[in-house]
């Protein structure tokens, strides 16, 4: 309103200033007598202070201009009027409508063509006056037109701003959730396994603490390195969660080259493991060295909890051309309607979308002969 309120201050200082010239000019016969100045200020003062309000209310204003310049150009009181009306036929065009604008333009047209002959004697005077008013106009109109474009412009690039941070601030939602899964994997994994184990390790302490308490030692001893090992796993998981910056202290993932370790700790449970691995493994992507790692992990945990005592398994690692074959089985007996996968079945489960997250494959059942097995096959590619 700043702008507009000085240009409509300038053309009232203009009009002002012509006003005071005719006050001021030597007495000529064929001149009219100067308008009085109570009569002439509020006129001009009138017909321009419209234009302080055209962009909040242009339709008001626009038709209360015309309405003033009426007797503002009967009384011949200077440009203000014809100028206040260009204006607002630029800010309808601009801010409201074309059709808003065409209807506006029709109506100056009219009043124009029926006071411009009243007003003049000569003919050339009236064609000179419609050039001028056309060509003024047509000017108006099309300086309208390019910024209504821009405005238009900038409001759909606005628009699009809009939705593209809406869009990246749902893809963001979208990776949270997925790194959230990732993270409740993992964690399922790691206490799946370190509980088992120690439920398993505590029920054998249980029984062998006043017959053999060396065994029971060694269960106690068991128990507390697998609850360390969950412990520090955890806190790295959850330190991934925590850390905002990313520049956090980071601890290597498990890959192939910890499943001896992991069929150790395995054995020391109770459950003897055969492990075979077939071709090179450690090269393998990081990614799909973790997946191979907690399947397995998985397979024998679910050994662990559910194929009772004098159980044995075996794990075979076989790297073909670009994929990896895993085998995990054992020769258990599973009670009558046991699941394998455990609490919820949120094991296999897991293993199944770790193998499908590779775009490999993963198959859990008995196997004949008796035992229960797993049997995955995960791509990796070279590119």
């Amino acid at each position: 309103m700043v702008g507009d309120t000085l240009l409509a201050l300038a053309l009232t200082i203009f009009d002002l200033l012509l006003l005071l010239a005719q006050n001021i000019a030597p007495p000529n016969s064929e001149a009219p007598e100067p308008v009085a100045w109570y009569i002439a200020v509020p006129v001009i003062v009138g017909v321009v202070a419209p234009i302080v309000f055209r962009r909040k209310r242009p339709l008001w204003a626009a038709y209360l201009v015309v309405v003033i310049a009426i007797p503002h150009s009967l009384l011949e009181l200077g440009v203000a009027g014809f100028s206040a009306s260009a204006i607002m036929l630029y800010t309808l065009v601009a801010y409201v409508s074309r059709k808003q604008a065409l209807a506006y333009l029709a109506v100056n047209i009219i009043i124009t063509g029926i006071q411009a002959p009243l007003q003049m004697d000569s003919s050339a005077e009236l064609v000179t006056t419609f050039i001028f008013a056309g060509l003024l106009l047509a000017f108006c109109w099309a300086l309208g037109e390019f910024v209504g474009a821009r405005r238009a412009y900038h409001a759909e690039v606005e628009q699009r701003l809009a939705l593209l941070e809406t869009e990246r601030d749902q893809q963001a939602q979208i990776a949270v959730a997925a790194e959230r899964a990732r993270i409740a994997r993992e964690l399922h994994d790691v206490v799946a396994h370190a509980v088992s184990v120690i439920v398993v390790q505590a029920d054998g302490a249980a029984y062998a603490v006043h017959s053999n308490p060396e065994l029971a030692e060694r269960a106690v001893q068991t128990i507390s390195a697998t609850g360390r090992e969950a412990l520090a796993e955890m806190r790295r998981l959850l330190g991934v969660l925590r850390s905002e910056d990313g520049g956090g202290e980071r601890t290597p993932q498990p890959g192939t080259q910890s499943l001896a370790e992991l069929a150790e700790r395995v054995r020391a449970v109770g459950l003897p493991v055969q492990l075979d691995i077939v071709g090179n493994v450690d090269d393998l992507p990081a990614g799909v060295g973790l997946g191979i790692y907690r399947i397995v992990q998985e397979a024998l945990t679910n050994s662990i909890k559910h194929a009772g005592p004098g159980t044995a398994a075996s794990v075979k690692v076989a790297r073909v051309g670009d994929r990896v074959e895993l085998n995990i089985s054992d020769n258990g007996r599973r009670k009558a309607g046991a699941l394998v996968g455990v609490s919820g079945g949120n094991g296999l489960i897991g293993m199944r979308e770790r193998a499908l997250m590779f775009g490999g494959t993963l198959e859990a059942g008995p196997r004949s002969g008796g035992g229960w097995q797993v049997t995955a096959s995960l791509p990796f590619g070279n590119d």
